[in-house]
């Protein structure tokens, strides 16, 4: 318990965590204790971890599943959300039976319709992620838009490699979404098209995380790295080190 502790305090004040697709080829529980292993106690799931589309009588022994790990759920992504309610709607279901608070995702404008609504049902926020060039939501002036009008339960998820793809700065975005930021997901990419480890990219991390201490972020700090899908821990571990050793200079 005390080294698990002192794992999690090189990190504050942020709940490090680790998107589970860059996992993705292990199992639900491989995956769980691959996390604990990293030293984590949080993740951002990711579909084939956590099949929202699972017979419902099933969401509760997936729940016991990560219970029983130690791991804790602070975000579900990335899902769509389009004009039609009804499949949104099982997905809400299915975060509120998890008992998780942030679902990210790619709303369809059409969506805006319900969405309020159904944050305000289930006490789930919904962070609209940032996917690179050429997609509904790739600046920070495309987000902003979408988020006018619409309450604080609907906010941003920051991908910073794919800001950095669109030639936006996600410290920039940080600042400018300040408390509307739901979620993140921490990754690196040189000249907005090699992906590389964090740290050797273009990502100002430490004024990044900064920007985030500075705004009292308090969702999963997810790191994703999506580049060795067969062997992923020992590239995380780097990730990781980037992270503390930025840390050290917030």
């Amino acid at each position: 318990m005390f080294r698990e502790r002192q794992q999690q305090d090189a990190y504050a004040p942020f709940k490090m965590g680790v998107q589970s697709y860059s996992m993705r080829k292990m199992g639900l529980e491989a995956m769980l204790r691959a996390t604990r292993e990293l030293g984590l106690r949080y993740i951002e799931a990711f579909m084939a971890h956590l099949p929202y589309f699972t017979a419902p009588d099933k969401w509760g022994e997936l729940r016991q599943t990560v219970a029983k790990s130690g791991v804790e759920v602070l975000a579900y992504g990335v899902v769509s959300f389009g004009a039609d309610e009804k499949p949104s709607r099982t997905i809400f279901e299915f975060a509120h039976a998890m008992g998780i608070p942030v679902i990210t995702a790619d709303p369809a404008p059409e969506s805006f319709r319900y969405l309020p609504r159904l944050c305000e049902e289930f006490k789930i926020r919904v962070a609209i992620h940032n996917h690179g060039p050429g997609t509904r939501y790739d600046t920070i002036r495309s987000v902003e838009e979408a988020l006018r009008g619409q309450p604080e339960s609907i906010g941003a998820c920051i991908d910073t490699a794919h800001f950095l793809r669109s030639g936006e700065d996600p410290v920039e975005a940080a600042r400018r979404f300040g408390k509307r930021v739901h979620a993140v997901h921490l990754k690196d990419v040189k000249e907005r098209t090699r992906y590389t480890l964090l740290g050797q990219g273009d990502l100002n991390m430490v004024e990044f995380l900064r920007v985030l201490r500075r705004i009292e972020f308090q969702g999963c700090l997810a790191l994703e790295y999506e580049e060795n899908a067969d062997n992923p821990l020992p590239d995380l571990r780097a990730c990781l080190e980037a992270v503390r050793t930025a840390l050290r200079r917030v």
